[in-house]
């Protein structure tokens, strides 16, 4: 877990993150939650750079515009990591999925990684 420093006289207090802040805050899912919220991140910069309205983004993902709303404003309860892979395909990118050993001794992460 995140490891706590004690202040001295006139310092401020701080933690040092995992890179986590889900796990950082003990929310249940932390990694899950985590790779939903890079994706839609890298999603929204795909969105914008494409320049799309929400009605089209809406049509092209093939949801409601409602839907569109809360993935521009990170609310990702009603999407899993997979809708946003696809929501990817829809837009014109492929999505590969690499699965590798993790470091000796640790646990293994998720990452998501845009080329462009």
């Amino acid at each position: 877990m995140v490891k706590k420093t004690e202040p001295k006289p006139d310092e401020v207090a701080f933690e040092r993150s995992s890179g986590n802040v889900f796990a950082d805050l003990g929310l249940p899912d932390a990694e899950e939650n985590k790779t939903k919220l890079v994706l839609a991140l890298r999603l929204n910069e795909r969105i914008k750079a494409l320049g799309l309205k929400q009605a089209e983004v809406a049509k092209r993902l093939r949801i409601a515009q409602p839907n569109v709303s809360a993935l521009a404003n990170y609310r990702l309860d009603n999407f899993s990591s997979e809708k946003l892979m696809e929501f990817f395909n829809s837009l014109g990118y492929d999505v590969d999925v690499l699965i590798r050993p993790a470091m000796p001794k640790r646990r293994g992460a998720m990452q998501v990684l845009m080329a462009v």
